[in-house]
């Protein structure tokens, strides 16, 4: 396909740009984890078909344009296949929870200082 940016006259005359489709929703080597997290990780590449789609015009060369766009293939799925850790939910310590209200409290008093004094009659 012809690319857009850099190039001059090449630009009109030569087709250096690269589309890169990868069929993630059939591959058989993929597992359903997987392609979850690649379908959120690819996000607008992601087709409706279940394909991942990288363009590439960033050379003036095809040849680096296609090793371009095998590298980005090559990360997006390596991004996918890391499982993030899952969350532990934990309670917060007593000496944060008293420190905590302790720091409110004296917030509320140097608010409290502010206000208007009132005449003792």
């Amino acid at each position: 396909m012809r690319a857009s940016g850099p190039g001059g006259q090449n630009v009109n005359k030569v087709s250096t740009a690269v589309e890169l489709r990868f069929e993630a929703d059939r591959s058989p080597h993929l597992v359903p984890g997987v392609k979850a997290r690649l379908k959120r990780l690819a996000g607008r590449r992601w087709t409706n078909e279940g394909a991942i789609v990288i363009q590439v015009d960033d050379t003036r060369s095809q040849a680096r344009n296609r090793e371009i766009a095998r590298e980005r293939l090559v990360e997006l799925i390596r991004a996918a296949l890391v499982a993030p850790k899952r969350r532990i939910a934990t309670k917060p310590t007593l000496g944060s929870q008293r420190r905590r209200i302790a720091a409110k409290t004296a917030r509320g008093e140097v608010k409290a200082l502010r206000n208007r004094v009132k005449d003792e009659e």
